[in-house]
């Protein structure tokens, strides 16, 4: 069994900076990628950034440049610089992984519980 547990999440006013974490743990094999997505109540949850094992990163067009993802992998962890936040930014951020277990070698997604990031004057 894997989990993953965010936090970070908060309220800020448009401008302002937050960090998000993510932690991964139980039986881990091992950790392709993992990233974090974001979703408004009554629309589709949408990429926000993903980062391999690699390093390799994608960013959402709408982020680009205002937000910052990194990994820990000895920690299994990712983390989301977020900056310069605006209103529309505004949403459930939830982390994802894909992920393997030592029990099963093939990956699967793995999503955390979802953190509440409020950017309002």
């Amino acid at each position: 069994q894997v989990q993953l547990v965010e936090s970070g999440g908060g309220s800020v006013q448009p401008g302002g900076s937050l960090r998000l974490s993510c932690a991964a743990s139980g039986s881990i094999g091992g950790i392709t990628a993992m990233g974090w997505y974001r979703q408004v109540q009554g629309k589709q949850r949408e990429l926000v950034a993903t980062i391999t094992s690699g390093g390799s990163t994608t960013y959402a067009d709408s982020v680009k440049g205002r937000y910052t993802i990194s990994r820990d992998n000895a920690k299994n962890t990712v983390y989301l610089e977020m900056n310069s936040l605006k209103p529309e930014d505004t949403a459930v951020y939830f982390c994802h992984g894909r992920i393997s277990t030592v029990q099963v070698a093939t990956t699967r997604d793995y999503w955390g519980q979802g953190t509440q990031v409020t950017v309002s004057s």
